[in-house]
């Protein structure tokens, strides 16, 4: 197994494997981030979202982070696509509960979190032609 993933990322061109490196460092943040929110804060941690649905997903990036962090690490096409849907879903979900905020200041809609999905949305492209199934 350590032979098969050695060789998978021997096989990566080195802007892949920093690329790769960056979905595994920015997830396992968001992982840390929302496991110390739930610690803080318990199951309603994320009560101040008006919307369930948001609330909901928020406490299940507890788990979606670090499944995306491990398919990446072990090159997996899933992971890669996981990432995209994770991201697109979280700059969503933060715009729609804070919009009453980003609307008085537009600008709080450039943060970290919309840099980076938007840094896995355009980075997965290239990265999905040249990880094999």
């Amino acid at each position: 197994m350590l032979a098969l993933l050695r060789k998978r990322w021997t096989m990566l061109p080195s802007w892949a494997k920093w690329v790769l490196a960056v979905y595994i460092i920015g997830f396992a943040d968001g992982t840390g981030a929302h496991v110390e929110d739930l610690v803080r804060g318990g199951i309603h941690t994320y009560s101040s979202y008006s919307q369930v649905p948001i609330q909901v997903f928020f406490v299940s990036l507890v788990a979606l982070d670090p499944l995306v962090a491990v398919l990446v690490a072990f090159v997996r096409r899933e992971g890669v696509w996981l990432a995209r849907g994770v991201m697109v879903a979280d700059v969503a979900a933060n715009w729609i509960g804070n919009w009453p905020e980003l609307r008085s200041d537009p600008l709080r809609m450039i943060g970290l979190i919309p840099v980076f999905g938007l840094f896995v949305l355009v980075s997965s492209f290239p990265l999905l032609r040249i990880i094999g199934p």
